[in-house]
């Protein structure tokens, strides 16, 4: 059903494109192997066929097939969706001439008809190129200051290092994720949270390119909660793995830490609390998100109670629970356009910061990718969030 659907969808591509391209022979030409290349390697990037000639992952690395095939489908998913700007384009300057005939003119639609596939051909390359690059870099760091009533003085500059949705899979493997660690590993945190989506997976297949994990270091160390992909990979297994490798899990529990900062303020209480996946129920019931388990039995005397949950649908039991901040992920800010605008249809919120009664909500673009190696218009983040104190007026 799959490749049925693949194969109209790349012929509707060429129908429309290609026959505008014939004046232009060159460009023609690379259209149609690209649409051919696609169409033969793509379903092989997401291992969709059965039997597969060629293999995608020789000792652990993916195979010049697997990324071709997965580098041409962030190609054609912009090939698809600029293809179906121009028809509703072009439907649109038929329908202006139609009403006002000679308003274009046969020659003016002529040259839009040819000139405008040629444009969607040039930007889905320029999109793709450009994507990639931005994928595989090194996340930057986003800095945010998360402004807090009735911060005590020892808290004051606390700072966490985030990072969510990496996707250590197919294309994303060890040195990928050492090159996380050590941008982390930079910032110098109180503590690092991860929030869900660390893998697309088994732990047989990829045990050895999470292992930089071992590496992170923080003074309150390293916070996990799953995100959807993990039930996809395997749950158990992967938490037995990740606490193994010396982190803490947070499955609807939290944690007290008492901190004071260079200052020698009074020590204070901050509650870090963290949620199975929104959707983690579906999977197994005894899993299910539940906030208000996540702060059961915490100290009402700390000063901050901040929830990691991977979705930030989750955002109203954590505020009904008395958090003060969540921190998640899932989105990627939509990693590439027009998927942003999709996003908004499940998450009440895509990228950054929000509020939610008396709740914050922080949320991250991610610090990888899912599927196609392409992020154009949401970049990928390693977040540092330092609480301040909140002054009356709301000004930091």
């Amino acid at each position: 059903m799959l490749r049925l659907v693949s194969l109209l969808l790349h012929a509707y591509i060429g129908a429309r494109l290609l026959p505008s391209l014939l004046s232009r022979p060159t460009v023609f030409a690379l259209l149609a192997a690209l649409l051919l290349a696609s169409l033969l390697l793509m379903p092989m990037g997401v291992g969709l066929l059965v039997r597969r000639p060629l293999r995608l992952v020789d000792a652990g690395r993916l195979s010049l097939a697997g990324w071709l095939g997965w580098i041409l489908m962030g190609l054609f998913s912009s090939l698809f969706v600029l293809t179906l700007g121009r028809d509703i384009m072009l439907l649109a300057a038929a329908g202006l001439d139609l009403l006002r005939p000679g308003s274009i003119g046969g020659t003016m639609l002529d040259l839009l008809n040819v000139d405008s596939a040629l444009g969607v051909v040039l930007v889905s390359l320029l999109v793709t190129l450009f994507g990639f690059a931005n994928a595989r870099r090194t996340a930057a760091i986003v800095e945010v200051e998360v402004a807090l009533s009735g911060l005590p003085p020892a808290l004051h500059g606390f700072r966490i290092a985030q990072i969510s949705d990496v996707h250590v899979g197919p294309t994303i493997r060890h040195s990928y994720m050492s090159r996380i660690v050590e941008a982390v590993n930079r910032l110098d945190a109180d503590l690092i949270a991860i929030t869900g989506d660390l893998v697309d997976g088994s732990v047989a297949e990829l045990a050895p390119h999470v292992a930089p994990l071992t590496q992170l270091r923080s003074r309150h160390g390293t916070f996990f909660v799953t995100g959807n992909h993990e039930y996809y990979s395997n749950a158990p297994a992967w938490l037995a793995e990740l606490r193994r490798l010396g982190l803490q899990v947070l499955e609807n529990r939290h944690v007290v830490l008492e901190h004071t900062n260079a200052d020698g303020a009074p020590p204070a209480q901050l509650v870090l609390a963290g949620v199975n996946d929104f959707g983690a129920g579906h999977f197994d019931a005894t899993q299910r998100s539940d906030a208000g388990q996540a702060i059961a039995g915490a100290p009402s005397s700390a000063a901050v109670r901040i929830l990691l949950a991977h979705q930030p649908r989750s955002a109203p039991a954590a505020a009904d629970a008395g958090f003060d901040l969540q921190l998640s992920g899932h989105t990627h800010g939509g990693q590439f356009f027009p998927w942003n605008f999709f996003v908004k249809l499940q998450q009440p919120y895509v990228a950054g910061m929000h509020k939610l009664r008396s709740l914050l909500v922080y949320t991250s673009r991610g610090t990888g990718y899912w599927g196609p190696p392409l992020r154009f218009g949401a970049p990928s983040e390693i977040t540092l969030l330092r609480l301040v104190t909140a002054s009356e007026d709301g000004a930091n």
